[in-house]
């Protein structure tokens, strides 16, 4: 008699099983096989616990619970169609080079598993023959890069961009060629039978298990409410690791935006596309009514502020006497380029996806700035070279609930960090989850306790209102990485206070000072934790996804509680939408925030059970505001020391 899914994972996780005998260096940890039990029974339950409801659970498990096994067990041994979504990928790249490996040698050797990444990731084919014929091509790249990617196109079977290893990041040469949505001509493209995108969608359909990223997922599924396919196949259960970011990622897909940028690079396909397919009065038509497009869209985008930034829209238009007159003439002249490109189509199916690119352009502009919609916040974001006008979702949890939930059979999201206050209310409440959600909470098996400290400034420490604030942090840093030799990682909530402190600490320091922005982030973590004795400063993406094991990270100082600043538009309008609700959305929402940051940014400094340091955070808040208990709570149970005697005494007793 087979095993059922339940008796599998406990074969497989138990103290004498499969991981303990084939898996170097495993330790079975009870919260471990806890979390893989509860993922089992959400995706087997027994006959009576579903009732006909999708199965849902949300488990925040610490550093160390082993949580990656822990859902790909299950969801492998189900037999079910399973996505799992990360928000980095770091955590795909391990995913697929360490645990998958792994369970196909000993667990599941027939097991189908495909990586899908954004459509950005990979060559199109037809824009690839394009750039060839082009006459500007030597605008994007030399001959030698040309050939070079010529040469791969003979041996590759992804398209996939990671595989050249010597192209840059931002590299124009990959913008030219690269298969994005907005660009792809879909069942009219000539290339359609060889192209990478294709081929992709056919392997995932065949594949039991994908791995993709939050955008990647929640772009698809944006496409779905409309009933458009993409690359994602239908599938019976979806995985959500780093959950804590799914509603950031989610309102992005749910709304609409329109930028200058996609006027521009829709302008640059027209005019290299004309060139090669069209003749005589088509071509002029199209090129002359694309190049006063591009002319119209840089006017449009001078009428917005130099300021970077995201602001409100609204506001913007409330100040601005000729906005109807300067909307119409873009709109007008949108209009006048889908009109040429529907004449180009009559001599090519090809043109039929550049005139769809126009119309949804022409769509999502409409919407954006004629809408006024309550359920939605009205922004743009000024760039350096562009401006970007959004539509986004205030409320999401509709949307999530009627084409996520209600479609898929189980969906389970984890974290390291999804409670605040320990209780899952504010996460819950953001997503829309229904109140009997399952929930499991599994604390970090390190010894917090005996292993760490937590320093907070004492009685007199300026509060990060004060003038003298700044000053008195830059000498305190100074003395608690002098304390601990180096090997400290510093995280500011702003750029102009880590900058302030890198000129101060760069002068007083007998150590490496790194600081983000001189380098590429895996260059600098690759240095900090080469050179031991170093210090890193750092903001926004190193407060989490930093995994620096060993003495190099023995310390972490934080400036103070990462309360945002609420001048976002879309924060603003959510925080707005809680005050008309009757909350309040200090305690509602910003707090909630700023404690799901702090707990990613103190989780650097503990990533294996034989690490041990101080985590110091500057912020005297913790003990003088009544809010300061909620944070307390919410962090790991170190001893809290209120001077720096005992820090020394710390890093004085190591061996």
């Amino acid at each position: 008699m087979p095993m059922s899914l339940s008796e599998a994972i406990t074969d497989i996780f138990a103290h004498d099983g499969i991981l303990a005998q084939k898996l170097p260096g495993y330790e079975s940890r009870p919260s471990q096989l806890q979390m893989a039990e509860a993922i089992g029974a959400t995706l087997e339950p027994e006959e009576d616990d579903r009732l006909g409801r999708p199965g849902m659970l949300a488990v925040e498990a610490g550093t160390g619970t082993g949580k990656t096994l822990a859902y790909l067990v299950p969801a492998i041994l189900s037999g079910q169609k399973v996505v799992v979504s990360t928000n980095t990928l770091n955590l795909q790249d391990q995913i697929l080079t360490k645990e998958i490996p792994f369970i196909k040698k000993h667990l599941a050797p027939r097991l189908n598993v495909l990586c899908i990444k954004g459509r950005q990731n990979y060559l199109c084919i037809y824009r690839w023959h394009q750039f060839l014929a082009s006459p500007q091509r030597n605008l994007f790249a030399d001959d030698r890069d040309t050939q070079r990617v010529s040469d791969w196109l003979e041996e590759t079977e992804t398209g996939d961009r990671s595989e050249l290893s010597w192209l840059a990041d931002n590299a124009p040469l990959w913008q030219a060629i690269t298969a994005s949505t907005s660009q792809c001509l879909g069942t009219n493209c000539p290339d359609a039978s060889p192209c990478f995108i294709t081929r992709l969608r056919k392997k995932a359909g065949q594949a039991q298990l994908l791995v993709v990223n939050h955008h990647l997922f929640f772009s698809d599924l944006a496409l779905r409410r409309f009933g458009h396919a993409e690359v994602l196949p239908r599938y019976e259960s979806v995985i959500f690791d780093e959950a804590h970011h799914l509603e950031g990622v989610a309102t992005r897909y749910f709304g609409t935006s329109f930028s200058h940028y996609q006027v521009v690079d829709l302008v640059k396909d027209l005019e290299t596309a004309a060139q090669a397919d069209l003749v005589g009065r088509a071509k002029e038509g199209v090129i002359q009514t694309a190049r006063a497009l591009a002319k119209q869209v840089d006017l449009f985008a001078e009428l917005f502020p130099k300021e970077r930034g995201r602001f409100s829209l609204l506001q913007f238009i409330d100040r601005f006497p000729n906005w109807e007159e300067e909307r119409q003439h873009l709109a007008d002249q949108i209009k006048s380029l889908s009109l040429q490109l529907a004449k180009a189509a009559m001599t090519g199916e090809s043109w039929l996806g550049m005139q769809r690119r126009a119309e949804e352009m022409l769509n999502a502009f409409t919407t954006i700035t004629e809408a006024r919609d309550i359920s939605s916040v009205y922004w743009y974001e000024r760039r350096e070279k562009t401006v970007t006008l959004s539509a986004s979702p205030i409320d999401i949890a509709e949307e999530l609930q009627d084409f996520l939930y209600e479609q898929t059979r189980n969906v389970i999201f984890t974290s390291a960090t999804l409670t605040t206050d320990n209780t899952f209310a504010y996460f819950f409440s953001r997503l829309g989850l229904p109140g009997d959600t399952r929930t499991m909470t599994l604390a970090t098996p390190f010894d917090y306790a005996k292993r760490t400290l937590l320093f907070v400034p004492g009685k007199g420490f300026p509060e990060p209102t004060s003038r003298e604030f700044p000053a008195a942090t830059q000498q305190l840093m100074q003395e608690l990485i002098m304390a601990a030799n180096g090997r400290t990682l510093v995280l500011f909530t702003s750029i102009s206070a880590m900058r302030g402190a890198h000129e101060i600490l760069l002068r007083q320091l007998p150590f490496p000072v790194l600081v983000q922005g001189e380098a590429p982030k895996a260059r600098l973590l690759e240095q900090f934790q080469k050179e031991t004795h170093s210090v890193l400063l750092a903001v926004a993406s190193f407060w989490e996804g930093v995994d620096v094991v060993g003495e190099s990270l023995s310390c972490v100082i934080i400036d103070k509680l990462p309360f945002e600043v609420p001048s976002d538009p879309v924060i603003m309008a959510r925080m707005e939408r809680i005050k008309n609700d009757g909350g309040n959305p200090f305690f509602d929402f910003q707090i909630p925030r700023a404690i799901l940051t702090l707990r990613q940014g103190v989780g650097r400094l503990m990533r294996s059970s034989s690490d041990r340091g101080v985590l110091a955070i500057c912020d005297v808040r913790l003990f003088t505001k009544q809010y300061g208990k909620l944070f307390l709570k919410s962090l790991p149970p170190s001893p809290i020391c209120r001077e720096l005697a005992p820090v020394r005494d710390f890093f004085s007793e190591e061996t």
